[in-house]
């Protein structure tokens, strides 16, 4: 509520210096140092008076800025689509002809792509009409890189499944990753571990990791885990029920 006494006292100051200067009155710059100043008692007066109208505009302020994030993630993801949807090297699972699709950018190393993991795999599994896409991106130190490394050779090596099998065993495992403990996890999964190993430092294996991560640059995307989501980035962790709610309103766009 408006302080009635503070509402009237800014009111008279605002008259008499459009009465002074009718055609300038409220031009800062052209005020006398006693007008700026009777103006700044008054205004400050007022917020005291009335501070939740510092939240307000924070609050109105906060909004603006997440709509044009909103619509600048819209042209971002309009401009890399096919980057994001349609790269040869990215692993797709969920239903593959499903008819809306979900990507995320990963790292091995982070907690809440851990925590996100298990319920990514509810969603899936719940909604049955999902296509999924893995984006490796590590960002989180030399151990997340080995571990991207590891499972996009075993994908390049033995496929798929493989890769699936790999993604889950690293994203849960709690231990240090070194080389040794990825050659034992190949062996653990029946897989060639020296031809793994070797890949790991390939080329090919690099340039996927780079186009990730020039990808990742040019959607403004430093964190994990982010998600895309038709045209939307969805950047940080979300639970289940807020998944599915946006899938369930994306569908409906």
């Amino acid at each position: 509520m408006i302080h009635p006494f503070r509402s009237a006292s800014l009111g008279a100051v605002l008259s008499l210096m459009a009465l002074a200067t009718p055609a300038q009155a409220f031009d800062i710059t052209d005020m006398s140092d006693a007008e700026r100043s009777a103006l700044r008692d008054e205004i400050r007066s007022y917020l005291l008076d009335n501070p939740e109208i510092i939240m307000e505009a924070v609050g109105l302020l906060e909004q603006r800025q997440a709509d044009a994030q909103a619509m600048g993630d819209v042209d971002l993801v309009r401009v890399n689509a096919d980057a994001i949807f349609g790269d040869d090297h990215s692993w797709v699972g969920g239903n593959p002809d499903g008819d809306i699709t979900l990507v995320e950018f990963t790292d091995y190393r982070c907690s809440f792509c851990r925590r996100a993991h298990a319920e990514i795999e509810q969603l899936l599994e719940a909604d049955g009409n999902i296509r999924f896409i893995v984006k490796e991106f590590p960002i989180l130190g030399e151990e997340s890189v080995l571990s991207s490394r590891f499972a996009i050779a075993v994908k390049q090596i033995a496929g798929d499944e493989a890769y699936k099998t790999a993604h889950d065993a690293l994203i849960s495992f709690r231990g240090s990753i070194t080389p040794e403990t990825l050659e034992r996890m190949a062996n653990d999964m029946d897989l060639d571990a020296a031809a793994v190993m070797t890949r790991m430092t390939s080329e090919d294996v690099t340039q996927v990791i780079a186009q990730n991560h020039a990808l990742a640059g040019r959607l403004q995307i430093s964190g994990t885990p982010t998600f895309v989501l038709k045209d939307q980035l969805l950047r940080g962790y979300m639970p289940l029920a807020d998944m599915q709610t946006l899938v369930a309103q994306t569908r409906k766009q």
